[in-house]
This record gives C-alpha cells, structure tokens and sequence, in this order.
C-alpha cells in the first residue's frame, strides 16, 4: 500500500508538472521569445513540496489544504493569463489555423501526422511534431489548457493519497463538489471571455482576476472535510460554538457568496450594464448565480434562526 500511495503520488505530480510545461511551451511559441521558458521557475515550490512530502509524508496529502495543487496552480495560472492577454490583444489578425470544433477538423490536424512517416531524423520529427501542435486555433489551445487544467485538478486530488482524517466518503463528496465547481468555472471563462469586445482590454483582467480567485477553492478542503458536531443523544455542558457546529455549511456559504457565484454574478451584471453586452445566455447564468446567492443567504438565515432557537432551549450556541 506504502508503494501504491507514492506512486500515486510521484504521478500526480508529474502530471502537474507536464501540463505546465505545455503552457509554459505554447507561450514561447505564441510570443516567439525564449525568455518565456523563465516561467518554467515557478515550478521549483512544486518539485521542492513534492520532495518534502515525500520524504516526511510519504507522499500523504493535508487534511485541509493541498499544497500540490496549490503550487500545480501557481506554476500554470501565469502562463494562461499570458495566452488570454495575448490572444485577446491579437485575435484579429489571427493566421489560418486548424479549428478543433467539428470531427472532420480534427481529422484533418491528425492527417498532418501522415508526413512523419516518411521522415528518418529525431530533429526533422520534432520539426513536424512541433508544426502540427501549432496549426491549432489559438482559442483552441487555450481552451484545451482550461479543460486540462480543471480535469486535472479533479483526478489529481482523487489521485492524491488520502490527507490524515480525510474518510473515503469525504473524498467523494469534495470531487463531486469539485466537478460542479469546474464545470461553472470553464463555463465562466469561455462564455464571458467570448463577450469581450476589441476595444474592452481592461474586461479581460476583470475576468481573468475573478478565475483565479475562483481556482483557490481547489486546494481548499474545508466544504467536506470537517469536524464532525456532537451527535444529539450526547449529554454535556456544552455543545460547540456556533462555527464548530455550522463550519461546513458557512464555508458553503462564503464560496457560494465570495468565491465564485457572487463575483461571476457582479462580472456579468457589469458585462451586460457598462459594456453593454446582452444575449439570452449571459441572461440565462447571470439569473443562475443570483438565484444561488439568494439561497445561499436564504439558507445562512435558517442557520442563524436554528442557533437562535439552540439558544432559547439552554444551549451553549450562542445567538446570533
């Protein structure tokens, strides 16, 4: 089992580091600078967490935070700010490229791999290689590194030896959290990104700054993994302080309100009023994520009445 946990581990982690260094590839070509390949830097914190916790751990993650994935999101987070600015400065005087949006498209990008048969030298390979990788729309590039990233964050935290305290049950619910989470994510990023007008270059830092804040709830665990409340029959003096009792459902709450709904809800209302940007699915998700503010708040009044009434019987919880 000790060798199963650090192959998981080691892999995991080398999953992390080849996205990245794809990221870190397509800038350098996109850019057509070599300075870029600087960027490979940032995955030293990755390789040096990756050592430690190997070492100290072998190779077991935290209970409430994951350092991997914090530092797997450091180490691709610049390189895709770098691929949108770029990308949204230079979108229209984009070259013919290769559209990933219809199987007779990608059939044609695979067929440029027919060339490669007929050639002998690794040098003339890598050359081929390297034209078919970039006969992809820029878009499509970008898109991929997305869809990539946040699949990754899924399978790498189902990968990931099990932090101390972290039940199998818990696991499964924070990856089921975690698949509704990224698919709100990417739907965010590519549908309000699409939005942006030409002359609208500060909406594209406004986007790209609310999806990082929202990445950060990847390498959080506190949604799931929770102490557990003093069950009911338990007799005591005391049972928990309002944050101990409610910490999952107010964690919940400060995603739902700071962390993803709530900002996703401001930058569309903002799209739609000052940029003026109007269509029926911009409509459809703002609606979604005011609904989901609502509730949430809706939901943090229930609690705080159920510790009022907690209070009113002689319990500890104080009212708030």
């Amino acid at each position: 089992m000790c060798l199963f946990k650090f192959i998981c581990a080691i892999t995991t982690r080398a999953l992390f580091l080849i996205v990245s260094l794809t990221s870190v590839w397509r800038v350098t070509w996109v850019k057509q600078d070599l300075n870029y390949w600087l960027l490979t830097i940032l995955f030293l914190p990755l390789l040096v967490e990756t050592i430690i916790t190997l070492k100290s751990r072998n190779g077991q993650d935290y209970k409430w935070f994951s350092p991997a994935i914090f530092l797997f999101l450091v180490s691709i987070i610049p390189s895709i700010w770098i691929l949108e600015l770029h990308y949204q400065e230079d979108k229209v005087n984009v070259l013919e490229c290769k559209k990933l949006n219809s199987w007779a498209n990608l059939r044609n990008v695979i067929s440029l791999n027919e060339t490669l048969r007929n050639i002998t030298t690794y040098q003339d390979y890598l050359k081929n290689f390297n034209q078919v990788l970039t006969n992809v729309c820029s878009n499509d590039w970008i898109m991929a590194l997305h869809q990539s990233l946040l699949i990754l964050l899924i399978v790498g935290k189902w990968l990931l030896p099990l932090g101390g305290g972290v039940t199998r049950d818990e696991l499964s619910q924070l990856l089921l959290i975690f698949v509704g989470t990224a698919a709100d994510i990417l739907e965010f990023t590519s549908e309000t990104l699409s939005d942006v007008k030409e002359n609208s270059p500060q909406l594209v830092y406004i986007i790209l700054a609310v999806w990082t804040w929202s990445m950060l709830q990847f390498p959080l665990h506190l949604a799931v993994v929770n102490s557990k409340p003093d069950s009911d029959g338990e007799q005591g003096p005391q049972e928990g302080s309002f944050l101990s009792k409610y910490s999952t459902d107010i964690w919940i709450i400060v995603e739902a309100l700071f962390i993803q709904d709530g900002p996703f809800l401001v930058v569309r209302l903002t799209v739609m009023t000052y940029f003026d940007v109007f269509h029926q699915m911009l409509v459809f998700f703002a609606i979604k994520n005011f609904l989901v503010v609502i509730l949430n708040l809706y939901r943090l009044v229930l609690i705080c009445q159920e510790s009022c009434s907690r209070a009113g019987r002689g319990s500890a919880v104080p009212c708030v």
